[in-house]
């Protein structure tokens, strides 16, 4: 039950019957019409623009307009009261009645209360971390793992099919240099050289483990030579790597349904085939690219390349596809990969990239409208830096020094579920400041912590009666008289749908552990009400509770269990 997707369909209705009797005139369409949550200094349950957005083609006021829809609408027996305020919003009252109804209809379809079953189902695939296989994943990719992974179970848990991908970047200088990084590790545990200074190697630990590993399973390997033997040691070496990649994702919670190899791609002829793709388009041809703006004139050397017309589809320039050597460019690889995508007819593609790549999104989304022949077929989702926070003092990484925080090392300190839910606490468009200490607090500011304790609070309830909180609850008569604040925190249930609608129609994520904690607050603050009133108290002094009380509890800890299990995290029973 989804009471503004209810009143959506029923202001629509009214409408249409006043346009029928021409008392109002209705446009072509009524896509900007909402129904939301009003302000909270209004006491109203619902809030609807309707008579703004019709206030234009039928040349009146939105007050004046709202008065004839107001008077439609409270032919609804479920409406109380409607208020119309500047410039036009209608905020309407519902009756108590319609808040039995909404727990009656969670209780019956504990694992449906949010689903948006009315939307048109569509297959994605969301290709997210993706990072260069050349050693464990660290806090940097940490924040976009877990906002792929979080946005993949919205849309699952809205019925949608989603497919995770992981492209491997195995192709390219990073590959070689990693490579004879390993190889150098080798040769350093087998002939007792010393591991060179050079800024292009990989000088961290976990080199040494993946030259032990490929020594030990592999004896028979040369390595007197590394031309002679760097394409098998490149295979071994990345795979090594994919699997500390894929046991840090583990530990994040995280599986993916396919490692793409970009090597694959290249060996199959991948480029060519779309490069000639794109060129029966026309989006192809021959010609000079001017020196970026911030470089020097006087070092560019402008020459004749392959370019792709990424400037007819609003990019600032055309980009180039092949190297000065005539090799492809990682822009023309990434080409080849989208249009394997687009073959596998997926509805929509989602692209999770790093602060880093937010330049490369025009480009790349320019070359799968041409592809596709469709506009926003791509949608990339940009996941900013983390600011790591400990003894107050910024906690800093590099990679290339080796003694970078790899996930492996965050989730070891602050557990797999403070790692996801913090990282989820805002807007993935924004930089996150991950403070060590206060995620481990067991405090209101902590809000992993109030929201874990606000399931462990209902759970005990239900335990102190002899009652498991997982199991139905079988009620017949859904008569009840909730107080003003029970009528509170159950106004807030009834946003779960609109959130989970919003969240994933925006892709963020971030409201879902926004709303568990005002949830979880809600509930708290409630409860330590029961400390001065007894008719607060959920069991009474016989140590029985009503079937109201049971069922108001049973409904918050449905919709934090299906928020907890979207974000990926657990509610224990008890803390």
């Amino acid at each position: 039950m989804n009471i503004f997707e209810n009143y959506l369909n029923k202001i629509k209705v009214a409408v249409d019957q006043l346009s029928k009797k021409n008392l109002i005139i209705l446009p072509d369409n009524l896509s900007s019409l909402s129904v939301d949550t009003p302000p909270q200094n209004i006491k109203a349950d619902i809030s609807t623009n309707i008579s703004m957005i019709l206030s234009k083609i039928n040349k009146k006021s939105p007050m004046a307009l709202g008065e004839i829809i107001k008077k439609k609408l409270l032919e609804d027996v479920n409406i109380s009261a409607i208020e119309i305020v500047k410039p036009g919003f209608l905020n309407i009252t519902l009756k108590s009645t319609i808040w039995n109804e909404l727990i009656k209809n969670i209780n019956e379809n504990p694992y449906q209360y949010g689903v948006n079953i009315n939307s048109r189902k569509k297959n994605y695939l969301i290709e997210f971390v993706s990072a260069n296989p050349t050693g464990p994943l660290h806090v940097g990719h940490c924040r976009g793992a877990i906002l792929g992974d979080v946005i993949s179970n919205i849309l699952i848990f809205n019925k949608h099919k989603v497919f995770k991908e992981y492209y491997v970047n195995d192709y390219g200088n990073q590959i070689i240099n990693f490579t004879k990084s390993v190889y150098l590790r080798c040769r350093e545990l087998l002939f007792k050289e010393k591991f060179p200074t050079d800024p292009d190697l990989y000088p961290g630990d976990y080199v040494i483990q993946i030259a032990k590993n490929i020594l030990k399973d592999n004896p028979k390997i040369n390595y007197k030579n590394f031309d002679e033997i760097s394409n098998l040691l490149s295979s071994l070496a990345v795979k090594e790597s994919l699997q500390l990649i894929k046991e840090n994702l583990n530990k994040l919670g995280i599986k993916h349904d396919n490692f793409q190899s970009e090597t694959e791609l290249v060996e199959k002829n991948e480029v060519h085939n779309v490069i000639n793709k794109l060129s029966k388009k026309n989006f192809i041809y021959k010609g000079r690219i001017k020196a970026p703006k911030n470089q020097n004139k006087t070092d560019w050397i402008e020459r004749e390349q392959l370019l792709f017309r990424s400037t007819d589809f609003g990019d600032d320039k055309d980009r180039a596809l092949q190297k000065g050597d005539n090799s492809w460019t990682y822009f023309a690889s990434d080409v080849a990969y989208h249009n394997f995508k687009l073959e596998r007819k997926f509805d929509k593609l989602i692209n999770i990239l790093g602060a880093d790549h937010a330049g490369y999104i025009k480009r790349i989304t320019s070359s799968v409208d041409a592809l596709s022949g469709e506009k926003n077929k791509l949608i990339c989702k940009v996941s900013q830096l983390v600011k790591l926070i400990k003894d107050g003092k910024p906690f800093k990484m590099s990679k290339r020094k080796g003694d970078y925080i790899t996930v492996e090392d965050l989730v070891g300190e602050v557990g797999k579920d403070a790692t996801r839910f913090i990282m989820l606490s805002r807007t993935s468009d924004v930089e996150l400041d991950f403070d060590f200490a206060k995620v481990k607090e067991k405090s209101k500011d902590n809000p992993l912590y109030y929201v874990q304790y606000c399931y462990a609070r209902i759970s005990s309830v239900f335990r102190n009666l002899n009652k498991n909180i997982n199991d139905e609850v079988n009620i017949k008569n859904y008569d009840f008289n909730y107080s003003a604040d029970e009528i509170k925190i159950i106004k807030k249930i009834s946003q779960w749908p609109l959130i989970i609608e919003i969240s994933s129609n925006k892709l963020e994520p971030h409201r879902i552990p926004i709303y568990l904690y005002e949830l979880a607050s809600e509930f708290h603050s409630y409860w330590n009400m029961g400390k001065d009133d007894e008719n607060k108290r959920f069991i009474n002094n016989e140590k029985k509770i009503s079937d109201e009380k049971i069922l108001f509890l049973k409904s918050i800890s449905n919709v934090i269990k299906s928020g907890m299990n979207i974000i990926g995290v657990d509610t224990p029973e008890s803390m």
